[in-house]
């Protein structure tokens, strides 16, 4: 695919089509190449047969007014006046058929171009930084694509089907009037032109901020509505339906005003362009009436003159309609095309090698990183996760533990220090090998919306229906699926709104088990589920993390106790580390979270039990070493 890079910072048609000449013209694609010569062949026989045309209409009215002199010497069946008129319909009719043919044959050029264009801009999408994604909204993204891709296949369609037959037409009639009736008639034809495009610039130039602005009310709106629709819950929860409502209304109706002054602008352009046109149609006229008044032109030149200046304003009603198109079309794309041209900030290096796994063994070695350069977040952390165990990372909110599983991914390249896999830094391997070594049950699982066989399949797309099924009973979540109606046919719903919290993590563990990773990241996988939930998900958890290098980001310490090694984070720094048990002796500041929660817990279980009462009013209690 090309990899030309396309900028509409300069607003110039030609610089644009010189930029999109590698998708028309694409060197990996000789159907297509014979497609784009032959339509250009089309292209100039249509226009040399169109010019042809009023030549017959002109012998035609000769032969009706008597004058036999100007009708060249044709066929003598051609020389009939009925003759010539059905030549000359007949002569549209072939130009009508070539169009087409050309037309027809450019399709799949102009198709293949808006393809190449969207998948490119689709790509780089997915090649942008979680910071470009996190910073963004997802509708006004899409509508920006949606526009930037009909754009384009304007901008394809009309400078080729359109502009160029319009300059060779032009050419061909500045040529026949200057040969055949003098070049005043060229130069009063050539001066409505240019009067006529430099109006209609000027005009569309003046309709484009216009347009810009209906641009920006129309992706405020969008973004509006899906935002809304993503959230509907929410929506329900505060009841502001009719603050969702409003806010969409007040959008489309900067909508409402910019559409309205964009067609208004319209019918002005339309008449503006009407009256340069009929100027210069009446300025020629009585030049042609005059001569045939004195005999130097007959009645046929009269009508010959009046046939091409009714065809030239077709091509040039249509060089205002291009122009506009094409302008209005730029303006579509130059928000695609400034997505295209934000730079990856996350890249491999120049000859970045897969990633070899050999044990799993992860380190981290004096890791320094900062979202912001006015804030730390990690102050030179160091750690190692030998093959096959787990170590736990804990902290207060903000300490940074999400932060250490967004870097092994590498969503974002760290300021300072190291981070190895079996001894490779993970800035000298591929992306690609990176993500693929490592598998990752986050606490917000998000699921598409699709089968559920369809999301656990995601883990390794080329799973065989039995390995879904084994992986979804490993994550102890096979019967469930088998009690539903569709069994693993099941949608489930936008962002997996259909099930549960815990059925949608059970859902995420089993497409990891899928994907069979060496390494294993659990960034607060149980966080958000209930403490029964919470306990089978961490059975399928342990079950999935054995022989695994595993990672584990924590909220709950309890689901921690059995790790290796537990890392307890504050301020971006490590501020303890080891197991549950030594910890605990220590005293620290582990302790004192561990403290906390189990406080937090037992009055929790027992505001839960003075709610169950037996059907004589008796409080149901239990012993204290029970809850916790």
């Amino acid at each position: 695919m090309a990899e030309k890079t396309v900028s509409a910072d300069s607003g110039s048609t030609f610089k644009t089509l010189r930029n999109l000449w590698p998708y028309m013209w694409p060197a990996d694609r000789a159907d297509l190449r014979a497609r784009v010569a032959w339509a250009t062949v089309l292209l100039v026989v249509a226009k040399l047969t169109l010019v042809a045309g009023p030549y017959f209409f002109k012998w035609a009215t000769d032969a009706l007014a008597g004058d036999a002199k100007s009708v060249p010497p044709l066929p003598a069946f051609m020389l009939a006046p009925v003759m010539l008129v059905i030549a000359y319909n007949v002569v549209r009719l072939v130009q009508l058929g070539f169009n087409q043919l050309r037309d027809a044959l450019f399709a799949r050029v102009g198709q293949y171009a808006v393809r190449q264009l969207a998948f490119r801009t689709f790509v780089h999408m997915h090649q942008l930084s979680l910071r470009f994604h996190l910073e963004r909204r997802t509708g006004g993204l899409s509508r920006i694509i949606e526009r930037g891709t009909k754009g384009i296949e304007t901008i394809v369609r009309f400078t080729v089907l359109n502009t160029l037959p319009t300059i060779l037409e032009f050419a061909l009639t500045a040529g026949i009037f200057a040969v055949t009736y003098g070049w005043k008639y060229v130069a009063v034809v050539a001066v409505t032109v240019w009067l006529y495009i430099w109006f209609t610039i000027r005009a569309s130039d003046w309709r484009i901020v216009i347009r810009r602005d209906m641009n920006d009310s129309d992706t405020d709106a969008s973004t509006k509505a899906i935002d809304s629709l993503l959230n509907f819950e929410t929506v329900k929860y505060f009841n502001n339906e009719g603050m969702e409502a409003e806010r969409f209304d007040r959008s489309m109706a900067r909508y409402e005003t910019a559409a309205t002054r964009i067609w208004t602008s319209l019918g002005w352009l339309n008449f503006g362009q009407g009256v340069i046109f009929g100027l210069g149609t009446v300025i020629v006229m009585c030049l042609s009436a005059l001569e045939v008044q004195a005999g130097t032109q007959t009645v046929g030149d009269f009508v010959f003159i009046n046939a091409m200046l009714i065809q030239l304003s077709v091509p040039l009603n249509f060089i205002g309609f291009i122009y506009r198109e094409i302008r209005q079309g730029l303006t579509d794309i130059e928000q695609m095309f400034d997505l295209l041209d934000v730079p990856q900030e996350i890249v491999d290096k120049p000859g970045a090698k897969p990633l070899v796994v050999g044990s799993g063994k992860v380190e981290f070695c004096d890791v320094q990183f900062s979202y912001d350069p006015n804030r730390k977040i990690l102050k030179g952390i160091s750690f190692e996760v030998p093959a096959g165990k787990t170590v736990a990372i804990v902290g207060p909110s903000g300490a940074g533990k999400s932060t250490v599983s967004r870097l092994l991914f590498r969503f974002y390249d760290i300021q300072g220090g190291k981070i190895l896999i079996d001894g490779q830094d993970i800035r000298d391997v591929t992306q690609e090998s990176l993500r693929a070594a490592i598998g990752m049950v986050p606490q917000d699982t998000v699921l598409f919306n699709d089968t559920i066989a369809y999301n656990i399949r995601y883990g390794r797309v080329d799973a065989g229906e039995e390995d879904v099924r084994k992986a979804a009973e490993l994550a102890q979540i096979g019967p469930f699926i088998e009690r539903l109606p569709d069994g693993y046919r099941s949608m489930v719903g936008e962002r997996g709104l259909k099930l549960s919290g815990g059925e949608k993590q059970r859902v995420a563990i089993a497409r990891t088990i899928l994907k069979a990773p060496p390494i294993l990241m659990l960034d607060e996988a149980t966080s958000a589920l209930d403490s029964h939930t919470e306990q089978e998900i961490q059975a399928a958890l342990d079950l999935v993390s054995k022989g695994r290098t595993t990672i584990v980001i924590a909220h709950r310490l309890s689901t921690v106790i059995a790790a290796d090694e537990i890392i307890v984070l504050q301020d971006g720094q490590i501020a303890e580390r080891g197991t549950h048990a030594a910890l605990m002796r220590k005293a620290g500041l582990y302790a004192s979270m561990w403290d906390r929660q189990r406080e937090a817990t037992e009055a929790e279980e027992r505001l839960r039990i003075a709610r169950e009462r037996d059907e004589f009013g008796v409080v149901v209690r239990r012993r204290p070493s029970e809850v916790s």
